[in-house]
């Protein structure tokens, strides 16, 4: 039963206040039907909220894992050492971009057969070509990054700010539209209250010559027994 402490305006503003006897009935009989259906922290609407085996894949979990393997150690007088740092992470090999392959001395490539000698220096080139386009990627990279981060930061942030605004303006609009429905069923609700209450009124007026009738034919019709007995 979700937002089970909400108040609700669209209650009758004609209806007289209840009694203290009267609100402690409609209490219990509320809480003896809320005792039926067990509370829901979430809105019925609302989807159902994310749990940790919904976004987290076993790579985040191993990962996870090897941030919490390192444990506070003490030292001998008692305080608490600092924590080692975690070992660190192997999934990518970076020794190909930070030490350059072995070039093999003249002497060695003579001692080569020519295909291999070939082959050999073929494949060195194209890991050089491949270092030297990643180290030109990186500072292209870094340049732009320095030059305009700053400045792609703060849009990112005045597009953030520029979404949050127009929320809040729907927001803003929807609770207006709201104390206006509110208003209208208030005013709607006291141009008909005299006209119920009269109808009320009379209703109570002809239950009651209702009951005034059925007494006096049944005071006849004793009248009458009583002529047929005598």
């Amino acid at each position: 039963m979700p937002l089970i402490t909400t108040i609700h305006e669209s209650l009758p503003y004609i209806d007289p206040e209840p009694t203290p006897s009267e609100r402690s009935a409609a209490e219990a009989l509320i809480a003896a039907e809320r005792s039926l259906h067990p509370d829901d922290p979430f809105h019925a609407l609302l989807p159902p909220p994310l749990t940790p085996s919904s976004h987290i894949t076993p790579l985040l979990e191993s990962e996870f894992d090897r941030i919490a393997s390192h444990v506070v150690q003490a030292n001998p007088d008692g305080t608490q050492a600092p924590p080692p740092p975690p070992p660190k992470l192997s999934a990518l090999d970076l020794t190909r971009y930070s030490s350059l392959p072995e070039i093999p001395s003249a002497s060695e490539l003579a001692g080569m057969d020519s295909s291999e000698a070939t082959t050999l220096l073929s494949s060195l080139l194209g890991k050089a070509y491949t270092d030297h386009a990643y180290v030109a990627q990186r500072r292209a990279h870094l340049a732009l990054l320095d030059a305009y981060g700053k400045n792609a930061w703060l849009i990112g942030n005045w597009q953030l700010e520029g979404e949050l605004k127009a929320i809040e303006k729907e927001l803003a609009e929807a609770k207006r539209e709201i104390d206006l429905v509110t208003l209208q069923r208030k005013q709607a609700q006291d141009e008909v209250g005299p006209e119920i209450l009269g109808l009320e009124d009379t209703w109570k007026k002809g239950v009651g010559r209702v009951l005034e009738t059925e007494a006096a034919v049944e005071g006849l019709r004793r009248q009458v027994l009583e002529v047929r007995r005598g």
